[in-house]
Order: C-alpha cells, then structure tokens, then sequence
C-alpha cells in the first residue's frame, strides 16, 4: 500500500493523502485511521490526529495502542488534562510499560500530583534504574513531593551519565535550597559550562559561589545575569549584599533597592537593606525595618542582633537591653535545637 510506504519512508504528507483516499472508500477501517492519525501527529497537526484516533477508537475501544498514541498526541500539543486519563486507561492494560510510566509521570509532575508520580514510579526503580529518563521523572517527582535529597541524588546520576545540563541545574538547585553549597557549586558549574543559556543559571550559579565563601567569583556571574536580565531579583540581591560588604555603598544601595522593588515583601532583601541604613548612620529607618523583620519573623536571630545595636546608637538602651535579652534566648534555643528556619514570603 503506498499509505504505509510513504509512511515508512517519512513522507507523511504523501502517506496522509493516501490514507485519506482509502478512507473515502473505505471509512470503518480503524488501523488506516490510526495511522493516518500517527502520519497527522508526525506533523503536528495534532488535534487532526485526535480525531482520528478517536474515530479509531469507536471501532476498536480496547486497542491500547490507538489509545497510547492518543494520550501521546494529547501530551505533545501539551493538553495535559486530556492526556492523562488516557494514560491512565492504557496503564491498566500495561501496568509495567516503562515508557508508558515515563509520560504518565511527567504529566502527573506538570499537573500538581508529583506524589501520585513518585508512587507510580518508585515500585518499577528496581527494574529501571540504568535508564535516565526514568530516573530523571522519579528525581524531579521525589523532589517535588518532598524528597529533596533523595531525588537531588537520582538528578546528580542522570547528570553525569548524561551530561545533561538540565539534570545538572535542577539537582544543583534543589541542593543549594538544601544548603549543601559544595555539591549545589560543583552541579550548578557543570550545568553552566554545558549551557549557560539555562535560566537563571548565572544567577544560581552565583550564589552557590557566594554561599560557599568565594564572593570574588561569584560577582561577574552576578553582574553578566544582570546584563542578561536586569529585572533577576536574585542577581540584584546578591550582587547588592557583596558590593555593601565591600562597603561599595552607593553601588549597592542602587542593586537591593532594584530587589525591593522587584519583591517588596522579601525579607532578606529588607533585611539587607536595614543593614546598609544603619551601616550608613540612617538608624530611625533601620529601626523601623528591623521592627517590622522581627515582628514577621520572631525567630530569626539576626534581625534582633542588629536592632540591638540600633536601639543603642539611638539613645534607647532599655529597648537595647530587652533585645540582648531576645538574642541571648535564641542563642540558646539554637545551640539546643538548630537554627530555624526563615520562611520566605
């Protein structure tokens, strides 16, 4: 037939006519629809192929392979909602198809049910684990579900059996949230040299750099995500903090305010910023920012430290005094529970 030969041949322009001439003649023919369906998806005309698979369908409800192909279709024009029932359907018939697995994982990822996806995937690792694509949903599942580290650890194989460059940013990522600077550097480097178009690589590469104590190479990777972007709130935070350090101070002023107003509500940028007034002799406005840190953030020491300070160089020791107080208690709860954590709104 010269459908399926053009087919075979990739000339799916060709073998769609065809197809479409031997439905005229003969239109219950359920396999020329699903390939002429298979021929409209290789062109991406996929709601086409949809309806072909469909039509196909009626004839052959219990196909799973009109149906995969379908559910395929579906994911390609990145229609997610109808793809995953479809999947979902076929699974029941191929509930060890890997490949199947692999899709439905993803799309389970992309629509919010990562958990469903890491409990799908996690039974069918021992007979998956040498193939990455597997191994990258599971990792990405397991780090959006909650299990960070674990799944940081699947990325990190996927990546360096790969060389892939996604792999190497989303476990870098993933770890520099960790605070596992070290190994969040050595994957966010990797990534970078492998593409450093990647989003935000710059930027995150920078702050593995910076948090690692190395802020001498982390600048240039600031200021070339700024060059790239200069709306990346992360660059201008970072970039702001190092030059204020440095005690470069009309510089940095101009970068953690380019942040505050980018997240006017972040509070390590409002902290940041609290610390440059009171370094710069601006302590009514210091006070009043570190007032509003500590209310919203209770537990975080540093804020206190600071207001402690302040509170002095304003002439108010009383509340100098009761703020050492709130330091000395934190102090001690962190020594016997760990440092809280900072929730960033």
């Amino acid at each position: 037939m010269r459908a399926i030969q053009a087919q075979q041949h990739g000339d799916n322009q060709t073998a769609i006519q065809e197809y479409e001439k031997l439905l005229k003649l003969r239109p219950n023919m359920f396999e020329a629809r699903a390939n002429l369906g298979a021929a409209l998806a290789h062109e991406g005309r996929f709601d086409e192929a949809v309806a072909q698979y469909r039509l196909a369908l009626s004839s052959a409800p219990d196909n799973d392979q009109i149906r995969m192909n379908m559910a395929i279709a579906y994911y390609k024009k990145g229609d997610l909602k109808d793809a995953y029932p479809e999947f979902e359907e076929v699974r029941k018939m191929q509930p060890r198809n890997v490949q199947l697995a692999i899709l439905l994982g993803d799309t389970e990822i992309r629509l919010g049910q990562a958990g469903t996806a890491a409990a799908l995937l996690a039974p069918l690792e021992v007979d998956n684990a040498a193939n990455p694509d597997f191994e990258y949903v599971l990792g990405r599942a397991l780090i959006a579900s909650g299990s960070r580290r674990d799944g940081a650890k699947r990325l990190d194989k996927v990546a360096q059996a790969t060389h892939s460059a996604d792999a190497y940013l989303l476990a870098g990522s993933t770890l520099l949230d960790l605070n596992e600077f070290a190994q969040a550097r050595i994957d966010l480097e990797a990534a970078l040299r492998l593409n450093p178009n990647l989003p935000h690589i710059h930027a995150l590469t920078g702050m593995a750099r910076d948090m690692s104590g190395d802020a001498a190479a982390a600048e240039p990777l600031f200021r070339e995500a700024l060059r790239r972007d200069p709306d990346d709130f992360d660059a201008n935070l970072y970039l702001g903090s190092i030059l204020y350090k440095r005690r470069d101070m009309a510089h940095a002023k101009s970068y953690l305010d380019r942040a505050l107003q980018l997240k006017p509500s972040n509070a390590t940028a409002q902290y940041e910023l609290a610390m440059w007034e009171s370094t710069s002799g601006q302590y009514e406005e210091a006070a009043k920012g570190l007032e509003a840190l500590e209310k919203a953030n209770p537990d975080w020491l540093e804020p206190h430290v600071e207001l402690a300070n302040v509170y002095y160089r304003l002439h108010r020791p009383t509340d100098g005094a009761k703020e050492r107080e709130i330091v000395a208690r934190l102090n001690a709860q962190q020594q016997s529970q760990g440092p809280p954590k900072i929730q960033q709104p």
